[in-house]
């Protein structure tokens, strides 16, 4: 079987995708073998071969030489191969060309589905290296279309969409097509829709990478990020460090007049983020989580991860946040359970509940929910 011009389609080929002919070849000879088996018997042992120098595709079938023939299909007597070739001796292999008449249309028929086939696939793996690369990083893309309160995205160099559903939106998040959305790449995996890019703006990686973009000194190691908490949509807490003297890593974070958090807090629709500096002193620690509020008085049991903290009365609204959420949060970010209380004891109190508040329990005056910031 002789065709120039389908050799110099896989060259084509080569050319306009960037896919080496040998790719093709390779899985056009495994193609072409089965369907040639397929054609002229499942049992003969065959095997094609292109021969792109020769611009030749060959058939070859080939009979292990035996001293009594069981199955004609595989095997040949030595009387018969020797005929071929008089050195044959048995256990040998007898090679054999096979005509092609016969096969041309099938040949070509397989080819164009084995060649689309394999575009489509090399196609496929490329796209979805690139993206995998931008797993757990930030990356801007244009909103396609909105069903059923998800975002479709276009990925910019792709030709995948982004999954931005509405648990992953912040509640204030309104997007419309044609916007340009920051989200976090949380998830690239493979379903029976293909390959599906999940994003979103409520991990709390995606306020560490917005931060990263306006903090130099984040990016080159002069302060870093111990722990980062979120309840997307309220509130973010941030604890830093940094080893080089002289630099206060908080206010690195905050910038001049807010210069460096404000853009990240405008991304986020106005999400309040506390950034305090982290401290092996738990108290120290502790007492910073709870930012804003203020403490008058703390102790810890470290043994039993436990902290117990005294707040002005006025202040404990603030030191718990609303739904629980600030202690809750300082909770999450310490590591320690915490309990907060007013100055005035619980036993003074005419009237109070204990509110569970994840990692942190709550003591509540009857008209707290009045106060709360």
């Amino acid at each position: 079987m002789v065709n120039k011009d389908f050799f110099e389609a896989l060259k084509d080929l080569e050319a306009e995708k960037g896919i080496n002919q040998d790719v093709f070849i390779a899985a056009l000879e495994q193609a072409l073998t089965a369907a040639y088996k397929k054609n002229n018997g499942e049992a003969r042992n065959a095997q094609v071969k292109l021969l792109p120098e020769k611009n030749t595709i060959k058939i070859y079938s080939y009979r292990t030489v035996v001293d009594n023939v069981e199955d004609e299909e595989k095997e040949i007597s030595l009387e018969d191969a020797r005929q071929i070739k008089h050195s044959y001796k048995i256990g040998d292999l007898v090679m054999q060309e096979e005509s092609t008449k016969d096969f041309n249309r099938i040949a070509v028929q397989t080819a164009k589905q084995v060649i689309t086939q394999k575009i489509k696939e090399i196609e496929k793996q490329s796209v979805y290296k690139d993206i995998a690369e931008k797993e757990g990083k930030l990356i801007v893309a244009n909103v396609k279309r909105i069903d059923a309160g998800n975002v479709y995205l276009e990925i910019g160099g792709t030709t995948l969409e982004g999954l931005l559903t509405k648990r992953d939106m912040l509640p204030t998040d309104d997007f419309k097509p044609g916007d340009k959305v920051k989200v976090y790449v949380r998830q690239i995996r493979d379903d029976f829709r293909g390959t599906v890019v999940q994003v979103t703006r409520t991990h709390p990686n995606f306020v560490r990478l917005l931060l990263e973009m306006e903090v130099p000194e984040l990016n080159n190691g002069e302060v870093s990020i111990v722990g980062i908490v979120r309840e997307a949509g309220l509130r973010t807490k941030i604890a830093v460090t940094t080893s080089v003297a002289n630099l206060d890593p908080v206010g690195a974070c905050i910038g001049n007049r807010g210069a460096r958090i404000n853009p990240v807090i405008q991304e986020l629709n106005g999400e309040k983020i506390d950034i305090i500096n982290y401290s092996e002193n738990p108290a120290d620690y502790i007492v910073a989580a709870l930012s804003p509020a203020e403490v008058s008085e703390i102790t810890v049991d470290t043994a039993a991860g436990v902290a117990n903290v005294l707040v002005p009365e006025n202040k404990l609204s603030l030191a718990i946040g609303k739904g629980g959420h600030n202690v809750r949060l300082a909770a999450k970010l310490t590591g320690y359970k915490i309990d907060v209380k007013p100055n005035a004891t619980a036993t003074d109190k005419k009237s109070n509940d204990i509110v569970n508040a994840g990692s942190a329990n709550i003591i509540l005056d009857d008209d707290f929910f009045d106060d709360i910031d």
